[in-house]
């Protein structure tokens, strides 16, 4: 083997392990920012209705508690804007870091705040603010994340990489249901006393370590390459060459479509996604299933559904993104009504087996949604427009959906067929906008336009 040979191998073996580390990196990261994220969720099912909202009906103190927990998806294209811009200027990277100080930060408060016996209504008052600070950070983390892992990889494997950063989902909601379910065992006086404040207390010591990982990472080789063919292009072209660097928020906005198209395509993928970690928790519980069954029977079946994120990733690689997507949605509409009538059994078992089928249905297309969203944008505004388009998504899909599933349940006389029918339509509309949005699979990623 000549030494060019030789030398080029190397290259490319040095790549690749770089890749393996970035999206080691990422899907940590991930898993750390949803961790703090989805503890919310557990706690807004099972205890801020009691402890903040102590004194309402207990239906009319979910959909308060809910109420809360949609501040955060509220908070995520904002935040998704913020860490776009500079993530878009400046580098992906540095963003990161930032974005997982804020969400411990808020996280490790979060498990201080003074009850309503204390505090009165100010608890629920700052539990909002921090829900808020909460949905900047993550709506700033996933973009980076995502891009990371799909800006390291080579072609063909984009999926399999950026499906790694949606393994943190049901990582870091494993990760927190367990310590939640552990917690739960207390005695129910204690655990609503001090019990659940434990597991966002832990949020400082996972900061520590996701920010010790995070650092040894390097920049994105095409964001570095698409900076420096800017920087040539300003020499020639300053107007241009300025106007693309120093508002990508421009760029995305000059192609709405795209943007829209690509939020309903993902919307209803999100609201199936925190309908089974919030409502379904809640409703297997009110059936008269045990709180602590019922949450480790949800993070048993989340433990599963990681394996089936990346395989949904690795599918959209051979298959196409659009496929495998529409495959998951059809699927799980199927599957609505007999997931209720296993989460109303008041058995641990049939309802692990509820949650089990429906995550798995649901991480398939989960899986290829992180490449599908980022492919859709140029490199100069990809963190951007990846970040908006899939933050907007989650608002519309998940930031809402368990306050008003909630709502539609009581008003319907507790009748699960009506929260199915308004599931399965959200389903439909999201089919719609997948088949309308063209296949990314094979876009070119170091091209600084798309």
């Amino acid at each position: 083997m000549s030494q060019t040979s030789q030398l080029q191998t190397m290259d490319v073996t040095a790549r690749r392990r770089e890749a393996r580390t970035v999206i080691a990196s990422s899907y940590l990261g991930s898993t750390i920012e949803y961790y703090d994220f989805l503890l919310y969720a557990t706690a807004a099912a099972v205890v801020f209705p009691k402890v903040f909202f102590s004194g309402l009906d207990d239906w009319v103190g979910v959909v308060a508690a809910y109420g809360t927990f949609a501040a955060g998806y509220v908070a995520r294209p904002l935040g998704g804007i913020i860490f776009g811009h500079f993530g878009d200027r400046v580098g992906r990277k540095g963003m990161l870091i930032v974005s997982m100080a804020v969400m411990g930060v808020a996280s490790t408060l979060i498990g201080v705040i003074p009850d309503a016996s204390v505090a009165g209504p100010w608890g629920a008052v700052l539990l909002v603010i921090l829900r808020v600070f909460q949905g900047i950070a993550v709506g700033g983390e996933w973009g980076g994340a995502a891009l990371m892992a799909l800006e390291h990889s080579e072609s063909g494997r984009r999926g399999f990489a950026a499906s790694f950063v949606n393994a943190g989902a049901p990582s870091g909601a494993v990760l927190g249901t367990l310590i939640m379910g552990a917690f739960a065992a207390l005695p129910n006086e204690q655990f609503l006393s001090w019990g659940w404040r434990v597991p966002f207390l832990l949020s400082f010591v996972l900061l520590i370590v996701g920010m010790f990982v995070r650092l040894k990472v390097s920049e994105s080789p095409i964001f570095r390459a698409a900076i420096e063919q800017e920087t040539l292009a300003k020499s020639h072209d300053s107007v241009t060459g300025t106007a693309a660097s120093r508002f990508p928020l421009l760029q995305v906005l000059r192609r709405p479509r795209t943007l829209v198209f690509t939020m309903l395509a993902g919307a209803a993928g999100f609201a199936l996604q925190v309908v089974m970690a919030t409502f379904s928790v809640t409703f297997a519980v009110s059936k008269g299933a045990e709180r602590q069954g019922v949450l480790y029977a949800f993070a048993a079946a989340s433990l599963i559904s990681i394996a089936f994120v990346v395989l949904g990733g690795r599918l959209s690689d051979r298959l196409g993104r659009r496929p495998v997507m529409i495959g998951g949605l059809v699927l799980f509409i199927l599957y609505l009504v007999p997931m209720f009538q296993l989460l109303s059994s008041n058995n641990i078992f049939l309802i692990f087996v509820a949650f089990t089928i429906g995550l798995m249905i649901h991480s398939t297309l989960f899986g290829p949604m992180a490449a599908f969203v980022s492919e859709q944008f140029a490199t100069t505004s990809r963190y951007t427009g990846a970040s908006l388009g899939y933050q907007l998504a989650t608002l519309l899909g998940a930031g809402f959906t368990p306050g008003i599933v909630a709502q539609i349940f009581k008003d319907s006389g507790q009748n699960t067929s009506s929260v199915a029918l308004y599931l399965a339509g959200m389903s439909v509309v999201s089919i719609i906008f997948i088949l309308l949005t063209r296949e990314p699979k094979n876009n070119d990623l170091e091209s600084a336009r798309l």
